[in-house]
């Protein structure tokens, strides 16, 4: 089991190249320029131009802060939304337990990608909302994991104990579930940043994203749908990034679960 060093490195740079980017690349991300549109890429213009003549590097730069703004966020609030919820199920079990499976199974009855769909129709987009969205729409697969891992801490005989001994039960759920619990979630937050990526990207490609003059990685490949076969550029450079950024989450996250198993199986 070896450490993914690359694809720790390759995040690292790309969120480095994200957020302070623009201080060694000082272009202008929203500056027109009509004697340059659709300029292949040059030294002038490492990532080439768009159809309005707008750099591609700066602004990959910039949609990559709200890209993964909105991927973190998502992931975090999704993830510690599973694990109270699905933790309180498992240790509480009984009325609360059918009620958490209840709201859980309606929620995964509409497809995720269809249900952002039906709620950012009728509101507007932006970064925020969006990360609320996502977030509320991603957190029962992380529960019902959460919730199952519960059931079999809840069974242990040094729960009981501490149940027997009234022991607070905020107490036992912060102390004893989460140090248990917190692989998992790792695991778990790793994968929803990709997946809120790329969900932000695939409703931005459909025009339900983000607004301008914002933009994110998922707003310049839809900018360039239409000129993909006379400028290839446009989408290539965002849509690398959200290549790399996915596989170097999908790597660590592969990385964490092996390790979560090998310790399970010495315990």
């Amino acid at each position: 089991m070896k450490l993914p060093i690359f694809s720790f490195a390759l995040l690292a740079f790309i969120t480095l190249f994200s957020f302070f980017g623009s201080f060694f690349y000082s272009v202008d991300p929203h500056a027109l320029d009509y004697a340059s549109i659709l300029l292949e890429p040059t030294f002038a213009h490492p990532f080439g131009t768009d159809r309005l003549g707008r750099d591609i590097l700066a602004r990959v730069i910039e949609g990559g802060k709200v890209s993964l703004l909105i991927g973190v966020g998502s992931a975090f609030i999704a993830s510690v939304i599973g694990l109270v919820f699905g933790s309180m199920a498992g240790y509480f079990r009984g009325s609360f337990d059918k009620s958490f499976i209840i709201i859980v199974d309606l929620f995964l009855t509409f497809p995720t990608f269809f249900l952002l769909l039906a709620l950012v129709s009728y509101i507007n987009a932006s970064v925020w909302v969006l990360i609320v969205i996502i977030s509320v729409t991603g957190w029962m697969t992380i529960a019902r994991l959460i919730r199952s891992e519960s059931f079999k801490i809840t069974s242990q005989p040094f729960i009981k104990i501490l149940n027997i001994a009234k022991v607070s039960k905020t107490k036992i759920l912060f102390k004893y579930y989460a140090p248990i619990l917190a692989p998992i979630y790792f695991v778990s937050f790793t994968f929803g940043v990709g997946g809120a990526i790329l969900a932000e990207s695939g409703l931005s490609f459909l025009g339900l994203g983000i607004v301008a003059p914002q933009m994110s990685w998922g707003t310049i490949i839809s900018s360039g749908k239409d000129v993909i076969e006379i400028a290839w550029w446009v989408t290539f450079a965002p849509g690398l990034m959200i290549f790399l950024v996915t596989f170097s989450l999908i790597n660590i996250s592969n990385y964490l679960q092996q390790m979560t198993n090998q310790k399970q199986i010495q315990s």
